[in-house]
């Protein structure tokens, strides 16, 4: 009986059902006559032979046949499309979209490689605005030292992981319209208590507190804003991060490490026991590819890799791992580093052999941006090419800066060029996979 509710009035389906039916009616009709077929000698004269006796008036009955199964097609046509709009307007309220376009994001994207993009900030955010576009099997492992802002004061006051750069990941991996992205980006300006918050942190502090668990507020959140694919915490351990200077001083505390001005000699996490997520590992395990940042290298790629058994997972994986450089340096951080000296800091606290390829910026940069980002120290990444061959790292180069507001990595080019070193990597061991068959029944043979 359940189903005989779709027939209920008010529904705009029973239209379209009709119209549809109507269309299917005249598409067999228009081929009954193309085909010969004598239906129209029956005694009864059904719907059939009025439709068919009615076109017949143009004098052809193959014209006839024609202008049928054209109707039908037509009919048939309007009748699908509306009944889809239909649907999604009920599943997915005030959704502009067209029909097809959601039919291909959840169908064809589907069926897309799997990825794992790890870091934090807003780099991580762009990488995954632009891969999101290609596949929905996404998983962001996303870092939790953050303890500025409205995080670390959401962190402090409510003994939870700061929300802010999962609350990005999840903006950036959602199918909303932009005005929902706006509205959990909004952050308040007035307003004793609120003033500084973001919205999207207040609802993932609320979400937490009602399930009880960090990662399943995730996952319900993600629920609302329509997320194709995954968002994963590298821990839900309560973590603080450290840094040990080139001077041997310490600092603690992921806000206060670029303040200190002074060359990075380490980071670390404490406690140092933290573990992923089970989630984070199986992800990595079967990922067709693992992205590393972009994104701060000591404050947000970094803070994941020192979670216990991550590294160990990516070293595990068959999966290529890329790592994206930033394309400015960062003040505090990465004064005067090159592609080169970034890849050497993720090797001195991951080990060798962790690092596939490196992409990197390549290609000029505005003037004015040089300018302005140069009054605060900070200066395009170079490359060297040499150094970066000695560690054993292909290099990929590519124009990818966005330059609209501030200079960082342009998604749709990001992700472009990430996707073309997937497919390469895959028809890459496609190739050795045949290879290797082949030897095998060239040994066989002997």
């Amino acid at each position: 009986m359940d189903r005989l509710k779709w027939l209920y009035p008010g529904l705009k389906i029973k239209r379209w059902l009709l119209l549809a039916v109507l269309g299917l009616l005249l598409l067999v009709s228009g081929l009954t006559v193309i085909l010969g077929i004598t239906l129209l000698a029956s005694a009864e004269k059904g719907v059939t032979w009025f439709i068919l006796h009615t076109l017949g008036g143009l004098g052809s009955p193959l014209l006839a046949g024609l202008l049928a199964m054209a109707l039908g097609a037509v009919f048939i046509g309007v009748a699908v499309r509306n009944l889809a709009r239909s649907v999604i307007q009920v599943l997915l309220p005030g959704h502009t979209a067209n029909p097809w376009q959601i039919f291909y994001r959840r169908q064809y994207l589907a069926r897309g490689p799997h990825l794992v993009a790890i870091g934090g900030g807003t780099g991580l955010a762009v990488l995954l605005r632009g891969l999101k576009n290609y596949t929905r099997n996404l998983t962001a492992i996303v870092t939790v030292a953050d303890d500025g802002g409205s995080s670390g004061r959401l962190r402090q006051e409510l003994s939870i992981p700061p929300p802010g750069d999962i609350r990005n990941c999840l903006v950036a991996l959602a199918d909303t319209e932009s005005l929902m992205e706006d509205l959990f980006s909004y952050r308040f300006r007035q307003g004793e208590g609120l003033a500084g918050h973001s919205l999207g942190n207040l609802l993932l502090a609320a979400m937490t507190d009602m399930a009880g668990d960090f990662d399943r507020a995730i996952q319900e959140l993600a629920r609302v804003l329509a997320v194709g694919g995954r968002v994963i915490p590298s821990t839900t351990t309560h973590v603080v991060m450290g840094a040990e200077l080139a001077d041997g001083s310490t600092v603690l505390g992921e806000s206060n490490i670029p303040l200190a001005g002074k060359p990075i000699k380490r980071v670390f996490l404490k406690p140092a026991d933290c573990r992923p997520p089970a989630a984070a590992l199986e992800a990595i395990a079967r990922a067709d590819a693992v992205i590393i940042g972009p994104g701060s290298l000591y404050t947000s790629v970094l803070p994941n890799l020192l979670v216990p058994g991550i590294v160990e997972a990516l070293r595990d994986t068959p999966a290529p791992v890329f790592y994206v450089c930033n394309i400015m340096t960062q003040p505090g951080e990465t004064d005067g580093y090159t592609v080169a000296d970034h890849l050497r800091a993720l090797i001195d606290h991951c080990g060798q052999g962790i690092i596939d390829t490196v992409i990197a910026h390549s290609g000029p940069i505005s003037r004015a941006a040089r300018r302005r980002y140069g009054e605060k120290g900070a200066r395009p990444v170079l490359i060297n090419s040499p150094a970066i061959a000695r560690m054993g790292v292909e290099l990929r180069r590519g124009w990818l800066v966005d330059e609209t507001h501030v200079v960082r990595h342009h998604p749709e080019r990001l992700a472009s060029l990430v996707m073309e070193e997937v497919y390469r990597h895959q028809a890459r061991g496609r190739r050795r996979f045949f290879y290797l068959v082949r030897e095998r029944f060239r040994t066989l043979a002997r």
